[in-house]
């Protein structure tokens, strides 16, 4: 992969409030509810907090994009159900359906101003090209991209957001990602991140 070294300097938002407990929240010996921090998200409740939070990858990742364009960034909570009236996520009881590319890209272009196109097919090649021109990249990549593990069981489920390339490797910021190891600028090896990534996403420009 040839890529220029550039990374963009793009705040960083975790899917859980409080960032330094990702590690807890990851392997449960924390509850989301427990999150000292959750009345930051907007949410009405501990437990609507604690629903909410592991499936927001996705707003996590757009928090940081309209905060580094200078957009207001909503909290999270509001911004997930603002999402859901978009029909970017499905929710049906305890299940929900999303990030749903196209309604998303969609409303963060009539919302706020913001170029997004929905990629369904997009090789690490142009992802590369996109951040390189000064765009920002949501991927969809398998949650272990987080560790060293380098056999995760499938690609995709997990957004994270593509903020910087150099020749050898891409960079992103991961909302679950692991304090001081994961979670800003992580440095994915091109060859490695075809084991995590699956080939799509939502390109960003300001």
């Amino acid at each position: 992969m040839r890529a220029l070294t550039i990374t963009h300097p793009v705040p960083y938002y975790s899917q859980w409030e409080s960032a330094a407990l990702v590690p807890e929240f990851i392997t449960g010996r924390r509850d989301a509810a427990d999150d000292p921090l959750w009345q930051k998200s907007g949410a009405d409740s501990p437990q609507e907090y604690a629903f909410w939070a592991p499936r927001m990858c996705g707003v996590a990742c757009l928090r940081m994009a309209l905060d580094y364009w200078g957009r207001p960034v909503p909290p999270s909570v509001p911004l997930v159900k603002e999402l859901c009236e978009a029909g970017a996520y499905v929710r049906e009881g305890d299940q929900v359906k999303g990030l749903i590319y196209r309604p998303f890209a969609e409303h963060v272009t009539a919302r706020w101003g913001l170029a997004a196109e929905a990629a369904p097919e997009l090789p690490a090649a142009r992802v590369a090209e996109a951040v390189t021109d000064g765009g920002l990249v949501l991927l969809s990549v398998h949650k272990t991209i987080r560790t060293a593990d380098e056999r995760p069981p499938s690609k995709g489920g997990h957004l994270v957001l593509a903020v910087g390339t150099r020749e050898e490797a891409l960079m992103v910021h991961n909302p679950s990602g692991l304090p001081g190891i994961s979670q800003k600028a992580h440095e994915v090896p091109w060859e490695r991140l075809d084991r995590f990534y699956a080939g799509r996403g939502v390109i960003l420009s300001g």
